[in-house]
């Protein structure tokens, strides 16, 4: 414990932004550095508990006491290290991480819990600055092949423990760049990405062999890759959108939200779109989800121009402070407002989407009605419907599974009741020998701290699977799969 009566003395202290005014006229970062004093002291309010649920808060079990101690005491390379100890990409998780380890922080139970993720994301840019980032190629190489699909997360994760355990690791990725939707779905203003161009280059100095463009179950097929390969592990995310079968949904002016960030990624990146331009400039936006999703087509619509931007969620508002439903430590239900929010438009919550209207083919209007909860539905309420302009509409629902046609159907892995792939809690095997997954193909859409967790224990099972035994890291135990 670095200084104990620090949590006593000190404040929390947030990330520091630049002005919404500004900000929604680039795609830059705005979040603002901190000064060594400011990470001094979120260091020093940490209370090194006995029982760090911080620790078990976060599915990669990071050792956050360790590095905050570090950070009060300005040990910067042993602060990186530590982080390293138990996530790949602390870069990524300390600026796109909605930080659930804060959530069960216990200094959380009676006061504003330790600002973890600004700890987090201060040492692993502070490593950046000073070169510390640098290739860990394996000392001897097993002859082992792997191959992953998939270059999120989850298969960035295994793909560097693989390597650094020597094995030869090839990585598929069907668009043209690497990354997954840390490259074509998170906004540049959220995370630029050259963050995760510097991890790949590090993957391939590290003996990873990266193949971009390579569509697999069309390009190359799952027999093929289980007869060129030792071992084959899916990271492929979940990546069909829920949709909106409601009347008018076939109107022009109705996309799915990944399709419209993913073009504005491209854009930044200066790449050719694919498809007619989905844009924001000069229309009235109605973004239908509130989740993460939307909030980053919220702020994507802010920098393109929108007239108005209006945010419908089903669910009730939640309340302002953590709901007696989700106490401490777990994640807390309650009222969020991200940055994208902060620049502006209007959220409205209890809303239900009855249909689209249209004008020469092209939506125009949106009508909708509020609804309550009645014996555990939502059901319209009577005399609440209302519509609004609408030139863009954007689907941020979530995504229910996996695609089905292509690898996964070619090696017939075992699907579980939602339709993602089945795989063994402890191996991250599925049904078919020398086949493993992870990350959302397996778990459902969830947040990059599970997929590089679940990466770096397939890893670790497909390890055991080639060699009979593994020195690679088990993960946090605290997934309730792993559970006895």
């Amino acid at each position: 414990m670095g200084k104990t009566t620090g949590f006593l003395e000190y404040g929390r202290k947030a990330h520091q932004k630049t002005p919404a005014g500004e900000r929604i006229g680039n795609y830059k970062e705005f979040e603002l550095p901190v000064v060594r004093e400011t990470l001094r002291e979120q260091g020093a309010r940490c209370m090194d508990c006995g029982v760090p649920f911080c620790n078990t808060g976060c599915p990669l079990g990071n050792l956050i006491p360790d590095w905050n101690d570090h950070a009060f005491r300005g040990l910067d390379q042993e602060a990186i290290d530590s982080l390293h100890a138990t996530n790949n990409f602390p870069e990524i998780t300390g600026r796109i991480c909605p930080a659930p380890c804060e959530a069960a922080c216990v200094l959380g139970i009676n006061d504003d819990p330790v600002a973890i993720k600004l700890i987090e994301r201060s040492t692993a840019d502070t490593a950046i600055e000073n070169g510390w980032i640098v290739p860990m190629p394996p000392t001897a190489r097993t002859g082992k092949r792997v191959a992953i699909v998939g270059s999120g997360p989850a298969g960035m994760a295994a793909a560097q423990q693989l390597a650094r355990a020597g094995h030869d690791v090839t990585l598929f990725e069907r668009d043209d760049r690497a990354g997954g939707l840390l490259t074509y779905g998170i906004p540049d203003f959220k995370m630029e990405k050259d963050l995760v161009d510097r991890r790949i280059e590090q993957m391939k100095a590290e003996g990873v062999t990266l193949r971009t463009g390579v569509d697999v179950g069309r390009d190359v097929t799952g027999e093929e890759l289980k007869k060129s390969f030792d071992a084959v592990c899916l990271t492929i995310g979940s990546r069909v959108p829920r949709d909106l079968p409601v009347p008018g949904r076939e109107l022009s002016g109705i996309h799915f939200a990944m399709d419209f960030l993913t073009q504005q990624n491209k854009r930044v990146a200066g790449l050719p779109v694919d498809g007619p331009d989905i844009l924001a400039g000069g229309k009235h936006v109605i973004v239908i989800g509130g989740g993460d999703t939307g909030s980053d087509c919220i702020g994507t619509s802010h920098r393109q121009g929108a007239l108005s931007v209006t945010n419908f969620e089903i669910m009730p508002r939640p309340p302002d402070g953590r709901s007696p439903s989700t106490p401490w430590p777990y994640w807390p239900l309650m009222m969020r407002t991200s940055s994208s929010h902060e620049e502006g438009g209007t959220r409205k919550f209890s809303v239900l989407t009855q249909s689209f209207r249209g004008e020469g083919g092209q939506v125009s209007a949106i009508v909708c009605t509020e609804v309550e909860l009645r014996g555990g539905r939502l059901e319209p309420i009577p005399g609440t419907e209302f519509e609004l302009p609408a030139g863009l509409v954007l689907l941020a629902m979530g995504f229910v599974h996996p695609e089905k046609p292509g690898v996964v159907e070619q090696l017939g892995v075992a699907l579980d009741a939602r339709g993602n792939v089945k795989v063994d809690a402890e191996t991250f095997a599925t049904s078919v020998p020398g086949v493993f997954a992870a990350g959302d193909c397996q778990r459902g859409q969830s947040l990059v701290v599970w997929g590089i967790a679940d990466g770096r224990k397939a890893a670790r099972g497909i390890d055991a699977y080639l060699m009979g035994a593994t020195s690679l890291p088990r993960g946090n135990r605290a997934d309730p799969r792993f559970q006895a």
